[in-house]
């Protein structure tokens, strides 16, 4: 009920206040066979995540992949493709600022799943107490985001958002540490990096990624940004989904294997806060926008 409220509402407000057409890629065709190539390889690539560690899974990744190739090799023979891939090529802050967002979603989209996971049998709360913790990140992302997003018009994107993606490293480096005792107060401040980094990194990086193309390429820049936002929360959840696989079988988690289930969570944020460094690196050489 609340959600189709919230959507009248947007509806009312884009209908009042939005005036003129803004699309700038009027007569071209639509590459039909493209987008069922697009749409079949993602598909593919991320039932075959969900399937993992099974071997089947492998092969449906696989699939996803092949079928991905083939979008690639169609999209660059045709003049009018779904999405422009020659932009990764050609378009520097483009590919490396989308690049950036796949890493940072890859290395932070398990951080709810973790903690939940954690708060609950390690720290023994209840659902409701681990959620209100855990609201810590999101709160502080809402309150800077708008204010990092500002920023990004007068600062180089690439500088605020590698300081958000460092942040972010340095936070899930602190979750990696946690142990059965750390204080909850540990925990909170974590998240309180986490959401500082968050909001640093990803409105001026979607500021990035929007500015770094001509207007008739907003929709595949638009595009764009929410597949990588995709592709890094699978895989991501799949990372933690294959790591409790090999650590821990089929076992649920208990007092018997807590230590074990402990330790998986360090891994796992250990494994993070490197693809965080590593996105640093790309977050900052994208280049400039701001001549």
């Amino acid at each position: 009920m609340a959600g189709g409220l919230a959507s009248v509402c947007v509806f009312y407000l884009v209908k009042r206040h939005l005036r003129g057409e803004w699309a700038d890629a009027k007569g071209e065709k639509f590459d039909a066979k493209g987008s069922l190539l697009y749409v079949a390889s993602l598909i593919f690539f991320m039932y075959g995540v969900s399937l993992l560690p099974a071997n089947l899974g492998i092969y449906f990744m696989m699939a996803g992949g092949a079928l991905l190739v083939a979008f690639v090799k169609r999209e660059l023979s045709i003049y009018n493709p779904v999405f422009e891939v020659r932009l990764f090529v050609i378009n520097r802050t483009f590919a490396f600022s989308n690049l950036a967002a796949l890493i940072n979603y890859s290395a932070t989209a398990a951080v709810a799943f973790l903690l939940s996971l954690y708060l609950q049998y390690a720290k023994g709360l209840s659902p409701q107490s681990a959620g209100l913790i855990l609201m810590v990140q999101p709160a502080f992302q809402a309150l800077l985001s708008p204010s990092a997003g500002k920023l990004s018009d007068r600062i180089e994107p690439g500088i605020i958002a590698s300081l958000g993606m460092a942040l972010t490293a340095i936070g899930l480096f602190m979750l990696s540490m946690l142990e059965l005792h750390t204080s909850l107060y540990f925990v909170a401040l974590s998240l309180s990096c986490l959401g500082v980094g968050f909001a640093l990194f990803s409105s001026p990086n979607t500021n990035a990624i929007m500015s770094s193309v001509p207007r008739e390429y907003y929709g595949i820049a638009s595009g764009s940004l929410a597949t990588m936002r995709l592709l890094g929360q699978m895989t991501s959840l799949a990372l933690a989904t294959v790591l409790f696989a090999f650590t821990m079988g089929q076992a649920q988690i208990g007092s018997a294997n807590l230590h074990i289930f402990v330790k998986s969570v360090n891994v796992a944020f250990a494994i993070s806060a490197i693809l965080c460094a590593i996105g640093i690196y790309f977050s900052y050489a994208r280049g400039k926008l701001h001549i």
